[in-house]
């Protein structure tokens, strides 16, 4: 995959192939370079091994492996990575969970069956440009 230095990154973490190149297609055609990971530990070796971090994590919870809480946890005891802004991306919708991921300083909790693709797209692109939601 070739990325455009000029443009900002996206690992997006999503064992859904369908949403993963969905979400990923509709990035790319808005100007965004995307890396894509379908498991916990495969985006921990990408994370760990990236020269230049992301600019942002797009990350589901319930992904094989290690999960998006274990990918935090890892993420804000690395020094390397406890700065790589995330937005959370899930179907998990529960009050509980999104404070649990809230206390990890995520940038912002997108659920799924709330949100179109457009909607999902919309808002990575805007935090791209703005750092908000």
């Amino acid at each position: 995959m070739d990325i455009n230095p000029a443009q900002k990154t996206v690992l997006l973490v999503e064992d859904d192939m369908f949403l993963s190149n969905l979400l990923s297609s509709r990035l790319i055609k808005g100007g965004v370079n995307v890396i894509k990971a379908y498991d916990g530990e495969e985006a921990m070796r990408i994370l760990l091994s990236a020269e230049k971090k992301p600019d942002l994590l797009l990350l589901d919870i319930i992904i094989p492996k290690k999960s998006g809480f274990e990918m935090m946890d890892d993420m804000r005891g690395d020094p390397l990575l406890k700065n790589v802004p995330i937005i959370i991306i899930s179907n998990l919708g529960q009050e509980s969970d999104i404070d649990r991921a809230m206390q990890y300083g995520i940038r912002g909790y997108l659920i799924k069956a709330q949100n179109s693709i457009d909607g999902i797209t919309s808002a990575v692109k805007n935090f791209l440009d703005t750092g908000n939601l």
